[in-house]
């Protein structure tokens, strides 16, 4: 078993509960300690208490999207690498307005491939 002071930090945020918590089972399972959040309210309340490594955004949340909170958390805990996750089309829209305002993401499309997953996570693990 490992020590969890010892394992990367993860964040799952989607509105979505099953897919939340099943991609927090996911990456507990595969070497992370993941947690869950439903809405960035919910996410900016964790963060506040639990900095994680990587935060994994759906874009499509209720009042404040996955691109909002990315931007957010790329201004106010930089140290946390942004992914972001869609299956909805309006997705392409506003992931191209937000880069041309300068803030540019690692998107991957639902449904996730957990191989593909977990490869992108650890590289940008790595990349530090």
């Amino acid at each position: 078993m490992h020590d969890l002071a010892d394992l990367p930090k993860l964040l799952i945020v989607d509105d979505e509960r099953i897919i939340a918590d099943t991609l927090a089972a996911i990456f507990n399972n595969n070497g992370y300690e993941a947690r869950p959040a439903y809405s960035a309210e919910h996410a900016l309340e964790i963060i506040a208490e639990w900095e994680p490594a990587i935060a994994l955004l759906d874009v499509i949340l209720p009042a404040i999207s996955g691109i909002d909170l990315g931007i957010l958390l790329n201004a106010s805990k930089p140290s946390i690498k942004v992914m972001l996750i869609s299956g909805q089309i309006i997705s392409g829209a506003m992931i191209g307005d937000a880069a041309k305002q300068g803030h540019t993401f690692e998107i991957l499309p639902k449904p996730i491939e957990v191989p593909e997953l977990l490869g992108i996570t650890a590289r940008l693990l790595a990349a530090d």
